[in-house]
């Protein structure tokens, strides 16, 4: 078994700052992909950031040049930094990983950007 927990939401202002962690415990992740969703007001549930085993790295357009999704294997961590927030990024953010054919999710934690 995965478990996941997301920490790091809260408010801030439009332009601000925020560093979302991912906990993962039960199984060590080195060696998996591992995502970072988020699901604003009413809306679908989307992919935004990806970071492979080896380090390499996605983004939906809309983050790209914003956010920053990295690693600690040691700490077995997935991190989202995320600069020059928008009212739009407003949403539940949530952790991702497949595991042995298994989608395994965090609860999420709210960011809520003021403008």
């Amino acid at each position: 078994q995965v478990q996941l927990v997301e920490s790091g939401g809260g408010l801030v202002q439009s332009g601000g700052s925020l560093r979302l962690s991912c906990a993962a415990s039960g199984r060590r992740l080195t060696n998996y992909a591992m995502d970072w969703y988020r699901q604003p007001p009413g809306k679908e549930r989307e992919l935004i950031a990806g970071i492979t085993s080896g380090g390499t790295t996605n983004y939906i357009d809309s983050v790209k040049g914003r956010f920053t999704i990295s690693r600690d294997n040691a700490k077995n961590t997935v991190y989202l930094q995320m600069n020059s927030l928008k009212p739009e990024d407003t949403a539940v953010y949530y952790c991702h990983v497949v595991y042995y054919g298994m989608n395994y999710w965090g609860k999420g934690t709210l960011v809520t950007v003021s403008s």
